[in-house]
């Protein structure tokens, strides 16, 4: 019987390993942002000439989410790999940024709300400015609602965490 119960516990530390092709799609997921952002930045200035002030805000707009975006998919890419496959040693990650490495499970809870929240955020300030390409503005209200739901949902996380964080020092 500890036969199979090592071989089964064998496989499912394995499987941590099925995460891995979810990671390298994950990066190659950065090329596809890079094209788009570069993409927005041609139309951009191509345009500049003939574009309006809020034209270019808008577009600015849009690839500032498209930045925040390639950031919360490094977020998932490196908590992913900490997490699941390997934890990463300080001797390893010597001249890493802060925070590449390391991140528990409560950080990128945060982390991973908080760019959400900008991204909502910024998705809202930029329907905000096209407003007057719009008739039907109730999506405006959908897009103002979405980022304050994330910050409702980040709020209870942070106050869960905080009293786990005091039952674990209770206990």
């Amino acid at each position: 019987m500890q036969q199979v119960e090592r071989a089964f516990l064998a496989a499912i530390f394995f499987a941590r390993w099925l995460i891995a092709p979810f990671l390298v799609g994950l990066a190659l997921a950065l090329l596809l942002l890079i094209y788009r952002f570069f993409a927005d930045f041609y139309a951009l200035a191509t345009e500049i000439s003939r574009a309006t002030w809020h034209d270019l805000i808008v577009g600015v707009l849009n690839m500032i989410d498209i930045a925040l975006t390639a950031n919360l998919v490094l977020i998932v890419i490196f908590s992913g790999y900490e997490n699941f496959i390997r934890k990463v040693t300080p001797a390893e990650s010597a001249g890493w940024p802060n925070g590449v490495a390391e991140v528990n499970f409560m950080a990128l809870k945060q982390r991973l709300m908080a760019s959400l929240v900008i991204i909502a955020a910024v998705d809202a300030l930029a329907w905000f400015l096209d407003l007057d390409k719009y008739s039907d503005t109730t999506k405006l209200g959908w897009a103002l609602a979405f980022p304050l739901m994330f910050v409702v949902a980040m709020l209870m996380l942070a106050i869960a965490d905080r009293l786990g964080r005091q039952d674990d020092k209770a206990g």
